[in-house]
């Protein structure tokens, strides 16, 4: 590859526009010569019949960047951070063999974790310190947060919710509901509340939810983060493709994020 850099981490808040720059990278990587490829980082998107719901790449983004690791279980599985761990890894790897440039997308900080590092799942000991933590990379990863203003994110969620619903998210929750939705897919963002029918709720529950991934992303050691604001998708992607450059290898200064 170009660049010593191997894996491409986005992550942010729910909301703030990771698949559309992922896409925009995608694109300019192929300028380059490169063939990128999406892996999920999410932990709900792994379930096959709530796409809407959990904000799975649309069928034209994922005809302009191929994801892995999405809608690939039914909603009656329970899944694992260490079964997918097994399942990124695998996909990173051979990715990488075939000389692919790999994406890592998502808001799951966790997931992320476990896509990008060798973390351990066993239970701590009591008094010892916890393995799902690390700061030591698998591959050598360029680590680039996206983050926006903390009103105009939530501006953007309540959006978001608003079309997700009119989209047919709450019908997808009933299918799943009926063929028997096990306690892992029922985790997805608005399950519960679209049960109801409670809109407002789904909002306030996102909302909470996207500021605790703020406040999860400070902890990130090596982190670029990029502040999308009013910025187009590829002005932000030509920031990050900036990155992989050598003379940008340097820690750019980090920008303010809003307070919790």
């Amino acid at each position: 590859m170009p660049s010593q850099v191997h894996v491409i981490a986005l992550f942010g808040p729910t909301g703030v526009g990771k698949t559309a720059v992922a896409v925009a990278v995608a694109r300019l990587l192929r300028e380059r010569g490169e063939r990128p490829i999406a892996i999920s980082a999410d932990a709900l998107q792994v379930y096959e019949g709530l796409e809407t719901l959990t904000g799975v790449a649309s069928p034209s983004e994922r005809a302009q960047l191929e994801h892995r690791l999405v809608s690939f279980l039914p909603v009656d599985s329970s899944f694992s951070a260490g079964s997918y761990a097994e399942l990124a890894h695998a996909e990173i790897d051979a990715a990488l063999a075939e000389g692919r440039r790999p994406i890592v997308v998502g808001g799951t900080g966790l997931y992320l974790r476990a896509a990008l590092a060798d973390l351990d799942f066993e239970p701590a000991p009591p008094d010892g310190p916890s393995q799902l933590w690390t700061d030591e990379m698998r591959r050598p990863t360029l680590l680039a947060g996206l983050v926006m203003d903390r009103e105009r994110l939530y501006e953007r969620i309540d959006a978001r919710v608003r079309e997700i619903v009119d989209a047919g998210a709450r019908e997808e929750v009933l299918r799943a509901q009926a063929v028997g939705a096990g306690p892992t897919a029922r985790k997805a963002l608005g399950f519960d509340e679209l049960l109801r029918g409670d809109v407002e709720a789904m909002k306030q529950h996102t909302r909470n939810y996207a500021k605790r991934q703020l406040t999860w992303m400070r902890k990130l050691a090596g982190a670029q983060l990029i502040d999308v604001g009013h910025r187009h998708p590829s002005e932000v992607a030509a920031e990050v493709a900036g990155l992989l450059e050598p003379q940008s290898a340097r820690r750019a200064e980090r920008p303010k994020l809003p307070p919790a």
